[in-house]
């Protein structure tokens, strides 16, 4: 048994229960919250969350040659991701969103074999192809599919950056903790989100309820510091590919959260679907993964 694998595997999951959260409170939010100013909003919160910690730990700035990664990666998942997770929440349900997102897995291994140098086995990829062939049938099944067109090719921005932006991070926690990868991230990105924030602050922030703040407070502190703390460790213990294949288990959980959540009718052909999704890890996890 390869115990640092492991460990990888378990902080892996661990980090899709957390990231699974994000598309059913950030659908929660949107009917109050501009998403554009909740992007800006939840890179605020977790800016001055990192600001706190590196302060605390005393951490050295990193080498000027490690700048250039951490502002792409940055770019992925301060910017690109949460606009486009936003943008999408408006139009397409979160268990919808959860299940198209179960092609992230395909895409990070692509992404990982481009920048951070993983070759993953055959085997690997046609697991991943079969899993996003069952996430183009989903979509293609739904009734709703021509109205859904535009939150679905939001999604896609979703998956691209997600996947590169794993990708990235990963690749960097080789280097680096991975809690402090993140923390570079949107420290650096803070005076930018900050900017953003007051350019977009909202007229009617006194009708936001309670619900909403919540939201909010979960995507800053969770979704864009926390779970990243704890995601970029499982890939740098088990790999960027198969922690990211990992990302085929969150429709199942986005799936079960947002009935509870969003109050959304799974129907039985949902569960069906990533069931199915969920079923190809199992598989896809027994395949190899060669890392240079």
């Amino acid at each position: 048994m390869d115990s640092r694998k492991d460990i990888g595997i378990a902080l892996g999951l661990l980090g899709v229960v957390l990231f699974a959260g994000t598309l059913p409170v950030t659908r929660l939010a949107v009917p109050f919250i501009d998403p554009l100013f909740l992007t800006a909003a939840r890179a605020v919160i977790a800016g001055v969350a990192g600001v706190g910690v590196l302060t605390l730990l005393k951490r050295p700035i990193p080498p000027r040659a490690l700048w250039g990664e951490l502002v792409l990666a940055g770019l992925c998942t301060i910017v690109g991701f949460p606009v486009f997770t936003a943008l999408a929440m408006f139009s397409v349900p979160a268990a919808h969103g959860g299940v198209v997102l179960g092609i992230v897995p395909l895409a990070t291994a692509a992404a990982a074999a481009l920048v951070a140098h993983e070759r993953p086995s055959l085997g690997f990829w046609l697991v991943s192809l079969v899993g996003a062939a069952i996430v183009l049938a989903f979509v293609l099944s739904r009734p709703q599919a021509r109205a859904f067109a535009l939150g679905d090719l939001f999604l896609l921005g979703t998956v691209l950056s997600g996947a590169f932006g794993y990708a990235l991070s990963g690749r960097l926690s080789l280097r680096m903790p991975g809690w402090e990868v993140v923390s570079w991230q949107v420290v650096g990105f803070l005076p930018l989100s900050v900017l953003a924030a007051l350019l977009l602050w909202p007229h009617d922030l006194a009708a936001v309820p309670l619900q909403a703040w919540a939201s909010l407070a979960y995507v800053g502190l969770v979704s864009q510091y926390f779970a990243f703390f704890v995601f970029n460790a499982a890939m740098a213990a088990a790999g960027v590919a198969r922690a990211g294949q990992l990302m085929l288990l969150q429709p199942f959980v986005i799936v079960v959260l947002a009935a509870p959540i969003n109050g959304e009718a799974i129907s039985a052909s949902t569960l069906a679907y990533a069931a199915a999704v969920v079923a190809t890890v199992l598989i896809g996890q027994r395949m190899s993964v060669k890392r240079q």
